[in-house]
Order: C-alpha cells, then structure tokens, then sequence
C-alpha cells in the first residue's frame, strides 16, 4: 500500500490506542509514521495545557525521525517492533539537544545533552519515535507529581487530584492518552505511584536490569529505570526492546536477557502466587485491599504471608536515600540553596546530617532483608500487595487518615512501595479500577531477574477483565 493511501487511515484514533496496533500498522503502510507523530503533537498541544506532562515537545526531532522511517518502508526496508510508536521520557533522560532538567531550576543553567540516554537510543532503535521530554518532581525526590518550577502534572482522572510521583508526568501523559508508552525512573516508588494514581500498568525492572546511562540520578544504589503503557503488552515489549547489557552502567552485570512478550500467553499458570500480609494489609483505604482481594482471586492465591521487619526496612530505605540524594547534591545545596523547592531543600539538608554509623547499619540490615525475601521466593513466584495506601490525593492535599491517624501525603504514598525498591526486586504495577471514580494499582512482586513472570500474572489479571487502563476524563 502506497503511503499516499497509508495516510487515509484516521490516525488520531490509531495513535492514540495501543503501540503494537501503531507499530503494525506503520510497518504494513497502512497509515505512515508522519500522520502518527501529527495526530500525537497535535493531542498534545489540546490536553497537556491541562495536565502539564509535558516540558519539552521535541516537534522537529519527532517529525524527522518518522520521515526516516517512512522513507525506509517506501524502499522496501524492514521496520522495527515497535515502528512509528510515539513516547516520552521523564525529563531526567538525557535527549541530544535538549537540557536535562531533571525537574529543577538549578540544571537549567547546564549545557544541552550530546548524546540519547541509552534507553532512548534502543527504543528509537526498534522504530519508536520520541516527542518529549516529561514533568517530574525536583531530582526525583517526590512521590506526588507536584513540581514547584514547572507546575504540577495532574491526574487524567481528575485533573483536581495528583498524577503521583516522581514520574508523574509520564503517567499524566500515557494515562492521558498522550502517548502510548513512556518511560520514568523508581528509586522508592516513582514508577509504581503514577500507575496507581494514574490507572496504567508500570514497570519497575530488578535493579541492575536496564540501562541508567545518561540519566540523571538520585540514588545510585536504588535508582531502576522503566516503561508505562496501557497494557501489559506494550509494557513488555517496550521493556524486551530496551534489554541488553551497557558497560556504560556499572550497576549492570552481564546476565542473559530474558524477553517477556512470548511469556504472556502463559498468564498465571502453574504461577505459585501469596498476598503479602502484616505492613502490606495496614494502614491503606478499602480500595487498596479491595484491589488486592480481586488480584488474589483471580491469581488464585490463598496463601498470606510476611516480610518480616518491614517497617524497619523503610525506615532504612529513608536513611540510605537522604544520605546518598544529599551527597549527590551538597555543593549544590551550598551554593544555590534557595532555587531548590524548599521541601526538597529541607529533606536534602537533614540527609546531611545523618550520623554515619546509622547508614552502615541501613546497609547492613538491606543484605538482612534481601535473604529474607529470598525465602520467600524458594516457596513463591508472585507476591501482591497494594501499590499505594490510596487513589490519588487531591492536588496540594497535605496530609491524609489512614488507620485512623492523620499522616503527611507526601513521605507516606510510598508504604508499601519503599521496602521492595529497598532490595532492587522486580514488580509489574497493575490497574485494578473499582467502585471510586479514581483508579488504584496492586504491586506483582517476583524475584530477581524475574520480570517475566511479573509480567505474566499482569497478563493474567488483563486477561480476566479486572486489570485495565480506563478512559481519561480528557478523552
């Protein structure tokens, strides 16, 4: 099919459904990666001026690179997996040409990017096109969406409520429909707090598993990189197309790749599946268990079992990122301190002065925890546990009652996600919509290396009609 006729095909309502269904149909020359990136730009400049998601909108970049792959299928070239797909990534990614702010003020003053971020270069290697760059909390350290230079990303939902953080503009924008796949990062929870709040499917690979070079970090030993989408599996080839070692990244050993997308067809069989009790059934809403109650009906879980020390294990997961977030940015904090958000300031600056022998014993207690988990994982493949306390707060909402205490919105959205980014384990974030107009997410949790069976019983529940990604209210 000539490209003349490719482009008669309606491509707003293509570009705006699933990846594979774009990238199928760009690489059969039945609509053309340029009418693609036009139908994206153009939803984009109608429905970010409300949610924000976005902080740079690579146009040119965008329309060049679909101009190449439009010419590469007209001379009879084979396209890549995921051809003509639109995405964004989280503004900490490095873009060539473009200044990686990482939410802040302060990076604004830095040189523009010479090179992709390494997950940006594999992506566009299998035929994604990127067309931006996303808000997030300032250096990552947020779990709200709420950015005091940039405005606040807000919930495609309800644009009065949080998208949740850090990545919150990268679940604001798959979420919203802007683009079908994009990419943030989770040191403590900023991949799987915008699932939730968002209503989308994320996912927080092993630690070590995907590329962090040309990235901006926060937390070297906790950061993880990762996709959303609005099914698992555009989540799963987004994440099979980013796999590979990179010496570029000294967290990275040379494991073997372990693709994901032939995997889903299995779902949850022979999948040996609990629900986590003790920390992981307290102190969230009925929507969060409620949530958790379905997913473990379906995976046929009957088990309940604990983690020992887990409140313990977040405590640690809170010393060991002040310590390292403010040893990242102290010369920062001495020389430019009043352009930080003051609440990240103030966090940044107590990390400073945490005394050294409470870190060596965070550590020392994080190797504790991991071999416990471990032992969970000679006995199952999946855990479930809520993602987040809540569905999303409203925008600015300083604190909420959980258990019958009032508690601080922002250090408490991640209780249930800060003690498994603690020991770097594979979880796929789920969608699990009820009865509350807002979404809320439940947590797949698998050992290491395991993202395919994460991913698996994500399948699994999208397979049984309870997991999903609703309309936005903005559709």
């Amino acid at each position: 099919m000539s490209v003349d006729t490719a482009v008669s095909l309606d491509a707003s309502d293509l570009s705006a459904g699933p990846a594979l269904t774009i990238a199928a149909a760009v690489r059969g020359g039945e609509v053309s990666a340029r009418a693609i990136v036009e139908a994206t730009l153009a939803r984009i400049a109608q429905a970010d001026p409300l949610l924000t998601a976005f902080t740079h909108v690579a146009s040119e970049r965008a329309r060049a690179r679909a101009d190449a792959l439009d010419a590469a299928r007209a001379k009879g070239e084979a396209l890549g997996p995921l051809a003509g797909v639109p995405f964004a990534v989280k503004n900490l990614f490095d873009l060539a040409g473009v200044v990686t702010v990482a939410g802040s003020k302060i990076n604004r003053d830095h040189a523009p990017a010479g090179r992709d971020a390494a997950l940006v270069e594999r992506l566009e290697a299998a035929g994604a096109i990127c067309v931006g760059a996303l808000n997030m909390g300032e250096y990552a350290y947020d779990f709200t969406g709420e950015n005091a230079h940039d405005g606040d990303s807000r919930n495609p939902h309800d644009l009065a409520h949080m998208s949740g953080g850090s990545s919150g503009g990268s679940g604001a924008a798959v979420g919203g429909k802007l683009v079908p796949l994009s990419l943030g990062s989770d040191t403590n929870g900023s991949i799987r707090v915008p699932s939730s709040f968002s209503g989308i499917f994320g996912l927080k690979p092993t630690y070590g598993r995907l590329s962090r070079a040309r990235t901006f970090p926060f937390v070297a030993s906790f950061d993880h990189l990762g996709p959303f989408a609005r099914n698992v599996a555009d989540l799963a080839s987004a994440y099979d197309a980013m796999l590979g070692h990179d010496p570029d990244d000294e967290a990275m050993p040379d494991i073997p790749a372990r693709p994901t997308l032939p995997e889903l067809a299995r779902g949850a069989d022979g999948l040996r599946v609990a629900v986590l009790g003790g920390w992981f059934a307290r102190q969230g809403l009925p929507q969060a268990f409620a949530a958790v109650a379905r997913a473990a009906e379906v995976l046929g879980a009957v088990d309940t079992v604990e983690l020992p020390e887990v409140e313990r294990a977040r405590a640690s997961a809170f010393i060991i990122s002040m310590a390292e977030g403010s040893s990242l940015h102290i010369d920062r904090l001495r020389e430019r301190g009043p352009d930080f958000d003051p609440a990240v300031r103030e966090r940044l600056l107590a990390g400073a002065a945490l005394p050294a022998h409470w870190i060596a014993k965070a550590q020392k207690f994080r190797r504790w925890f991991h071999a416990r988990a471990l032992e969970l994982f000679a006995q199952y493949d999946v855990l479930i546990a809520p993602a987040t306390p809540v569905p999303a707060p409203l925008s600015g909402q300083k604190t909420f009652v959980l258990d019958g205490k009032e508690m601080l919105v922002r250090p408490n959205i991640g209780i249930y996600t800060q003690p498994i980014s603690f020991i770097g384990l594979p979880v796929a974030a789920a969608p699990i919509p009820g009865d509350d107009p807002l979404p809320i997410a439940v947590q797949l949790i698998a050992a290491p290396w395991r993202e395919d069976i994460a991913l698996r019983a994500a399948a699994a529940l999208e397979a049984s009609g309870i997991a999903y990604a609703p309309e936005p209210a903005l559709c």
